[in-house]
């Protein structure tokens, strides 16, 4: 596949570097030749430097033979414009634009985007796609990660195995054993640095990350059977009253009309405007860095802290100084992709990358077949994926047992006709059957090859 990739960003060079490790033919430009030069050099890319909506430069990098276009600079209307200059000029069929500012994407606009205006096939806007996923954190606060799948009805859970944990060193075959009904299956782990797909035989260790696929209505089961059983926050203490944190704070007060919000913002115009949309929530304009304001916030008796500045080394010491002060967990926003791997070790209960939120959200429209959703994990060193099974699939109509899936890939989870079905031995995968997989990064290609349609269908 042909994609050019306007921005070489973060978020640009993360989608550049998931789509050249796979052998496509990737093109990237970027104004900044430093950006351009530091991506050629460390990717098997081809860059470019130049204004991403212009003609002349669109057409360097190839976009007359390119299958996708992925618009992911600094700026909306350089998005749009590559977008539109993309499909009017040199008819590219798939068309994904990043779009930060809410005033393109207020309902009564919705026609904007529409084929015959500006014909952006995928919006992708970073603040509600991360404000969603602070929210289900909030709602889940024993998981440090948490994805759903299949409208909803299945959850990927990311659980530290901490050393009041149950289940630890338990072989996950005798869990099955303990719980024949738990509708919960572990399909990778992150330990020492390193994720793998565990064996039934195989047990987790104190420190371990399990992901777990599980039905809805057994997240908070699986949780307490972790040793998680931490009540939803009722008392929040927001720093960064920003886009993200502005749409956090609202959706706080409207699904949770008994949860005490307060919001530490250090502009004072930003803290006058949010104030003036916020109707419950106790605005504070300081740093979140200062002890005083967080006393005056009252974190030594809130539930969790949620840093959600542009500053990570802020929102870092924000969570440690409120977790001294007394907070009972943290939540920390994280942009820096070196910075999640000792998260841990400095106090931070839980973390959000918006690099990672992203890339995942552009994956699933890069990814050949019938991919319904996908959420890549730990840098990429592996991705959960929502595909549709076809008649010509090769996992429909034989049992699960007698499937010899590659090493590197697990079921987790199957979606028939409304219902979440719990993978074993005798199961046989039906046409229209939604899977939720696990596989590791070297086994996306296979994963995708398993789901797509072949020849012999027509």
């Amino acid at each position: 596949m042909k994609v050019v990739i306007c921005g070489a960003g973060q978020v640009g060079y993360g989608i550049a570097e998931r789509l050249a490790a796979e052998q496509n033919d990737v093109s990237v430009i970027d104004s900044s030749p430093k950006l351009v030069n530091a991506i050629s050099d460390q990717l098997d890319v081809r860059g470019f430097v130049g204004n991403g909506a212009h003609p002349d430069v669109l057409a360097q990098a190839g976009a007359d033979q390119a299958d996708m276009i992925i618009a992911v600079t600094l700026y909306d209307e350089v998005n749009m414009v590559a977008c539109q200059v993309a499909h009017s000029l040199f008819n590219v069929p798939t068309k994904v634009a990043r779009v930060r500012a809410q005033s393109y994407l207020q309902g009564r606009w919705s026609n904007l985007f529409a084929r015959e205006h500006l014909p952006i096939d995928v919006i992708i806007s970073p603040e509600i796609e991360v404000g969603d996923m602070v929210l289900r954190r909030l709602a889940l606060p024993g998981a440090a990660e948490t994805v759903r799948f299949a409208d909803d009805q299945v959850v990927m859970v990311g659980i530290v195995c901490q050393e009041d944990c149950p289940v630890v060193d338990t072989p996950l075959q005798q869990l099955t054993d303990l719980f024949p009904d738990l509708g919960a299956v572990v399909v990778g782990v992150f330990r020492g640095g390193k994720l793998f797909v565990p064996k039934s035989s195989d047990q987790l260790l104190v420190d371990d990350l399990a992901y777990v696929v599980a039905r809805r209505d057994q997240v908070r089961r699986t949780l307490g059977i972790f040793g998680h059983e931490e009540p939803e926050a009722n008392r929040v203490v927001i720093a960064g009253g920003g886009n993200i944190g502005l749409y956090v704070a609202k959706a706080l007060e409207q699904r949770q009309s008994k949860t005490r919000i307060k919001v530490i913002e250090s502009s004072r115009e930003r803290a006058v405007g949010i104030a003036n949309e916020l109707k419950r929530s106790v605005i504070l304009h300081g740093s979140a860095l200062d002890q005083a304001i967080l006393e005056e916030a009252d974190v030594s008796a809130a539930d969790t802290m949620v840093a959600l500045t542009n500053d990570d080394e802020v929102n870092i010491l924000s969570c440690v100084m409120a977790k001294k002060m007394g907070c009972r967990r943290n939540l920390s926003l994280l942009n820096n992709p070196s910075y999640p791997a000792f998260a841990n070790a400095l106090g931070i209960d839980a973390y959000i990358s918006p690099r990672t939120v992203t890339i995942s959200r552009i994956l699933q429209h890069v990814r050949r077949g019938r991919i319904r959703g996908v959420h890549s994990l730990q840098n990429g060193a592996a991705e959960v994926i929502e595909a549709e099974a076809l008649e010509t699939s090769p996992l429909v109509g034989r049992p699960l047992r007698d499937i010899d899936l590659p090493d590197g890939i697990r079921i987790g989870a199957v979606f028939r006709s409304g219902k979440v079905l719990m993978p074993n031995g005798g199961m046989q995968i039906q046409a229209r059957d939604r899977i939720v997989i696990f596989a590791m990064a070297n086994r996306v290609r296979q994963v995708e090859q398993m789901f797509r349609v072949s020849l012999e269908f027509f």
